[in-house]
């Protein structure tokens, strides 16, 4: 049977009924937090590779240009890795590619001749110039329906739900 989503119940609900039904004697709880969450961050990726396939970008590698153009200063890989919880042979690749599309630089560290350190380029910065205001504006849709207080609650709780992931 498909899921019947009306303006108070959502798929996850139906989903929660199905767990109910095969396990009553289990507290599904966790799925109707944890489930939604993840179902909006798949819906908001799956909206954000849309608009970045049109510059012929990935998310992650958006990403990494994000975390270069916002720091102020050249970031080594390991830094990116930090910012952006992709691996490090990831970010590794995503650099190489992104400094073969001339989006990204590499240099010597002058400290120490064997780090590498990251720089967007100016077309990798006018990338994130032209696409965050967009993603911006896509993601501030999502949340419209809720109000300054309902959205400072939110993220409150998911602060304190991802500080007690402990990473």
């Amino acid at each position: 049977m498909i899921a019947q989503v009306t303006e108070t119940t959502d798929v996850v609900d139906h989903v929660l009924g199905e767990w109910a039904r095969a396990y009553p004697d289990l507290d599904m709880s966790p799925v109707g937090i944890l489930g939604r969450v993840q179902r909006i961050a798949s819906v908001t990726s799956a909206r954000l590779d849309r608009n970045l396939e049109v510059h012929g970008i990935t998310r992650s590698e958006f990403d990494v240009l994000g975390a270069l153009v916002r720091a102020d200063r050249p970031l080594r890989a390991s830094e990116v890795v930090f910012t952006t919880m992709l691996s490090g042979a990831s970010v590794t690749k995503i650099s190489d590619s992104l400094s073969r599309r001339g989006l990204l630089e590499r240099h010597k560290s002058e400290r120490d001749g064997r780090v590498v350190l990251l720089t967007s380029t100016d077309a990798g910065r006018a990338l994130v110039d032209r696409e965050l205001p967009r993603r911006l504006d896509d993601d501030r849709q999502v949340l419209d329906g809720l109000d300054d207080a309902e959205r400072a609650a939110l993220t409150t709780l998911l602060r304190k739900v991802s500080l007690s992931l402990g990473e």
